[in-house]
């Protein structure tokens, strides 16, 4: 099956040909095609197996990535120059192309990318949490998965695939599939992950959660006894599972 990558910085992952967005894919994630529409395909993608439907503008050729992006975002510059006009933005986890490297600065198709916001495909961080942290401020976007605006699970799914660690987009997959189970009342740690009923979110320390969520409206830190109080007042429920990478 032909591959095909992502060729604008954030796509909107439909659940139907102009249908509701569910997820979104970043500037060189791969896809295969399974279906088409008018001006539409139907895909899955390659890193988390998420089906949907995208416009087939946004769709190219696979060429073999080189860098991935693990800034929280960067800028694409007409020249290897800082000051050189910039024509667009890629968030953390976008996949890129180099053919070489000038003055700092990762020569793409795109144009030119400062390479110390970039690594070689291949190459992992090896904390999920604290890549969780570099999205501190990002707003909140239902099915977001971009440093322009992530939600729950885009968080979770950030954090564990620039880690190598494997992680579906939605909270109800990422229960079901990532990690081991804990006993209740069993003390947190710094990398487990509560889940509600629709929600999850990263325990950065004793008492304190790290998540996206509708009530800030964004990336944020939360005292941990605090948001499992709101949640469950707010009508969402109990903590459904304690999880352990």
């Amino acid at each position: 099956m032909t591959r095909h990558s992502i060729i604008k910085p954030v796509v909107d992952l439909m659940r139907a040909p102009d249908g509701p967005r569910d997820r979104q894919l970043l500037y060189g994630d791969t896809v295969a095609v399974t279906d088409t529409a008018d001006g539409w395909k139907q895909i899955k993608a390659d890193k988390d197996g998420y089906r949907g439907w995208v416009r087939s503008n946004q769709l190219g050729l696979h060429v073999p990535a080189t860098h991935w992006i693990t800034a929280p975002a960067t800028h694409i510059y007409a020249q290897p120059d800082m000051k050189s006009p910039d024509s667009a933005s890629l968030s953390f986890g976008s996949k890129i192309t180099a053919s070489s490297e000038k003055n700092g600065f990762l020569e793409t198709g795109l144009g030119f990318i400062p390479a110390v916001h970039a690594k070689p495909v291949g190459v992992t961080l090896t904390d999920p949490v604290a890549v969780a942290e570099l999205f501190l401020g990002t707003p909140y976007l239902w099915g977001g998965n971009s440093r322009f605006g992530l939600d729950c699970s885009g968080l979770v799914q950030a954090g564990m695939l620039a880690c190598g660690l494997p992680c579906p987009g939605d909270s109800g997959d990422q229960e079901r599939e990532v990690g081991r189970t804990l006993p209740d009342g069993t003390p947190p740690q710094r990398g487990d992950l509560l889940f509600w009923k629709g929600h999850v979110a990263w325990v950065y320390a004793e008492d304190m959660l790290l998540h996206a969520n509708a009530f800030h409206m964004d990336v944020t830190f939360e005292p941990m006894t605090q948001a499992i109080a709101r949640i469950k007042d707010q009508g969402d429920g109990p903590v459904t599972s304690q999880k352990r990478l």
